[in-house]
């Protein structure tokens, strides 16, 4: 810690120079003008007391450049007889006659930090402000600096102060007004946008109830439809079976028309069949009933089933041997039902050569694997995605003879998904096909959530936000309370799930859930901490019980208990932004307040910080003075064109090499043609601003070393 300056108070002339170098001292650090007043009216209130209510007061301060962020603190110290009711002071449930008690609770809400201690030998108050990431780092050097400039610096007199803070005050009262103004105005737009928000929140809810309603319809027609269609269907085949026994009884040549009778009827009843599987699963009423069997049972089954079918003596069909493998706990009848829709399918495409099946024990992940491997006439790469769709039939040399229905294959990896499997195929044009079925060698009902692979598309916009927590309506209310905040959460219901999640993104901040289960939730907490990647990122650890001592003391930042409040849990997160995010310094050139609004909008706390101009000189001097990561710009403004304000950013030292955004209302394709011109970073239209196209330009652009054009 580097000791600045130390002044005793012992005249009223003391307390407004204790105030002029807390401003001073401010200034000096690079707080803002607004900062430099909430760091000099909180001293002087402090001193004020010290000075009215006891003896032997100072001040003393200081800036602590080994903390991070690194931080001005200021001590003030008296001797004299202590606060009584300190505890109903800082609650703001006492004031003295003289208003004591005001003074305190005002300053400790200008600064970032605050503690009092107070006896009846003496008072001290210690006061702290955090430095922005922005601002110039203290060295030792420049904090020897900072002293000398306040040993220089003369005190201004009791007039000069007072004019000093009526301009502070007049300077307030205008930004006040002005704010007053904006808020007016957003008021009425917002008065607006909320009606149009719930009428289309009301379209929404009634076209969703509609396609609700629809997809319940369709189930139950396929359901309904497919039981009425069997009657028939069933009849058709034995009226066709019964006219082609008593032609062979009566020694006659059976009819063609009674063939084509019979094989139709075989189609129709095959598509029936698929119909109503596929509505079932569709409809969630697919029941999987898993049991323990051997797989060499299984291919002795399909062996007997599948031989009929075999038809063309120039193939051969060969169940590899599966004695060894071990038995699987699932559903047996649905992976039967799974292999021979694929043994079928690999008859009927296939000329000449073999069908294989072979079965392949557990891997380390639990799966166990079959597949069925054909010389067919293959599949081309282009058409393989395709064979999984519902009624879609590829055009190819055999269709003629070999008609199916198009469901056989969306079946069966519907089937697999639901045993928590999956289906995919491999190969190539005239030379064969190998399709392969894996699923867990023992059923979980669980297994499918916990195995799902990790999707995650980050919007560049929020900070990514790992919520681990097995309740989906816990998970629910996280998302729908953090929806409209600065961080975008990734729900994992499972430690497994948390773990892929943190091997794939490096989350902003962590949500913990003790109550997890019989899953070791204290475990991972110490993996967080022992990681080098996390050791570092935020854990908030949320539970029902009070384990908040065991919670801190293994490395959690915060502990919340449940129920969950709103504002606690997102006071939690930003407080412990300060470690792992630095915000994206934007100023935003714009003469309408609205444009300026949606920037803000969709740039939000703490991932970014907004400062704002009206017009260009603005944009110009803000630029020099808070040196911004980027700039957004508007080109049509009145006074100073945007074309203007570029030229004069280029032309300036300070300023030449912030990457530019022009964001404008005019047509895009006449702007980018003169942004090329210009060389800016990138063009955008107002009318398709979202927090993705403008997150992910600005992040781009703050990435980019010379701002060269993104322009093509």
């Amino acid at each position: 810690m580097r000791h600045l300056l130390t002044l005793a108070i012992r005249h009223d002339q003391d307390v407004v120079t204790a105030r002029q170098r807390a401003a001073y001292v401010g200034q000096l650090l690079g707080f803002d003008t607004s900062e430099q007043t909430r760091v000099a009216t909180a001293v002087s209130e402090i001193v004020r007391n010290a000075f009215r209510y006891a003896r032997g007061a100072g001040v003393s301060y200081a800036v602590d450049e080994e903390a991070k962020p690194q931080r001005l603190i200021v001590r003030v110290t008296d001797e004299g007889p202590g606060i009584e009711h300190l505890d109903d002071v800082l609650a703001g449930r006492y004031q003295s006659g003289t208003g004591m008690g005001m003074g305190i609770v005002g300053a400790r809400r200008l600064m970032d930090a605050f503690s009092i201690q107070t006896s009846s030998s003496g008072t001290t108050v210690v006061l702290s402000k955090f430095l922005s990431p922005r601002h110039e780092l203290v060295t030792v050097e420049r904090a020897g600096q900072i002293a000398e400039a306040l040993a220089r610096k003369q005190p201004a007199g009791l007039m000069e102060e007072i004019q000093s803070q009526n301009q502070a005050l007049l300077r307030a009262l205008d930004d006040l007004q002005r704010k007053q103004q904006e808020l007016v105005q957003l008021n009425r737009e917002l008065e607006d946008t909320n009606r149009g928000v719930v009428a289309l929140y009301a379209e929404l809810d009634e076209k969703a109830d509609h396609l609700r309603r629809a997809d319940e319809l369709k189930s139950r027609f396929l359901s309904n439809m497919t039981h009425e269609f069997r009657t028939p269907v069933n009849s058709i085949l034995g009226l066709s079976s019964l006219l082609l026994e008593d032609s062979q009884r009566l020694g006659r040549e059976a009819p063609p028309e009674a063939l084509y009778i019979r094989k139709a009827a075989e189609q129709l009843s095959e598509l029936v069949n698929d119909l109503l599987d596929l509505a079932k699963v569709e409809a969630g009423k697919t029941v999987v009933r898993p049991a323990e069997f051997s797989v060499e049972n299984l291919f002795g089954a399909l062996r007997g089933m599948l031989r009929p079918l075999l038809l063309n003596q120039s193939v051969s069909l060969v169940f590899e041997d599966a004695t060894a493998l071990p038995a699987l706990f699932t559903d047996e009848g649905k992976v039967s039902q799974i292999l021979r829709n694929l043994i079928s399918n690999a008859l009927k495409f296939t000329e000449r050569g073999e069908v294989r099946i072979t079965a392949t024990a557990p891997d380390a992940d639990g799966f166990a694997g079959f597949s069925v491997a054909d010389t067919g006439i293959g599949i081309a790469p282009q058409d393989q995605s395709r064979i999984f769709e519902e009624f879609t039939q590829l055009e190819h040399r055999l269709q003629a003879q070999v008609r199916g229905t198009g469901l056989g294959l969306p079946l069966s990896r519907r089937l697999a998904e639901l045993l928590g499997g999956t289906l995919t195929v491999a190969s190539d044009a005239d030379l064969g096909s190998t399709f392969t079925l894996r699923v867990p060698a023992r059923y979980s009902a669980r297994r499918g959530m916990e195995e799902a692979p990790f999707v995650w598309e980050p919007d560049p916009g929020k900070l990514p936000l790992l919520v681990v927590e097995d309740a989906p309506d816990a998970q629910y209310f996280y998302e729908k309370v953090l929806r409209s905040s600065a961080y975008q959460i990734y729900p994992a219901y499972t430690l497994h799930e948390a773990e892929i999640a943190l091997q794939q993104m490096l989350p902003a901040a962590v949500i913990l859930d003790i109550a997890l289960g019989p899953e070791d939730v204290w475990g991972l907490l110490v993996r967080l901490r022992r990681d080098e990647r996390t050791h570092k990122t935020p854990v908030v650890v949320i539970s029902a019980g009070n384990q908040s001592e065991k919670a801190l003391a293994l490395g959690a930042d915060a502990y919340l208990s449940k129920p969950i409040d709103r504002r606690a849990l997102l006071d939690a997160l930003t407080s412990l932004q300060a470690r792992t995010v630095r915000p994206l310094r934007v100023l935003s050139i714009d003469d309408e307040d609205v444009a300026r609004y949606l920037v803000r909008q969709c740039l939000p706390p703490p991932a970014y910080e907004i400062v704002e101009a009206g017009d260009g000189p603005t944009g110009l001097e803000r630029a020099e003075t808070e040196q911004p990561d980027v700039v957004i710009l508007d080109l049509v403004m009145p006074g100073m064109h945007g074309w203007q304000v570029r030229q004069a950013l280029q032309e300036r030292e300070q300023t030449r090499h912030i990457p530019i955004v022009i964001l404008t209302s005019q047509p895009l394709e006449d702007a980018a043609r003169e942004a090329r011109e210009h060389d800016v970073f990138a063009v955008l239209s107002k009318r398709d601003l979202s927090r993705t196209t403008l997150g992910r330009t600005v992040q781009a652009a703050a990435q980019s070393r010379t701002g060269q054009s993104a322009i093509r």
